[in-house]
């Protein structure tokens, strides 16, 4: 029987799943009545970004498993590719 992961993996193409990453770096910042989490990981130049309505325990330091998808963002007129996380878990 498939997997919640490999459901959403099938319904979306563009999403990729990530097992065992190690986490670098756990960033929380108040964005209004959420809280925008940045996670930077071992060997990936680009930020993981997702949102939560309650502060979370830092995960620097922790092996994550994520579900994602790249997005480009622009700050400041420059383009930068992000990935959107819909999902991380402790690994």
């Amino acid at each position: 029987m498939p997997s919640k992961t490999d459901k959403l993996l099938k319904k979306h193409e563009k999403l990729v799943q990530s097992d065992m990453r190690k986490v670098l770096s756990h960033v929380q910042r108040v964005e209004g009545d959420w809280f925008l989490n940045t996670l930077m990981i071992d060997g990936c130049d680009a930020p993981f970004k997702y949102k939560r309505k309650q502060r979370y325990k830092t995960l620097t330091g922790q092996r994550v498993n994520m579900t994602y998808y790249p997005v480009i963002e622009e700050v400041a007129g420059i383009e930068f590719e992000v990935m959107k996380v819909v999902r991380v878990r402790i690994a």
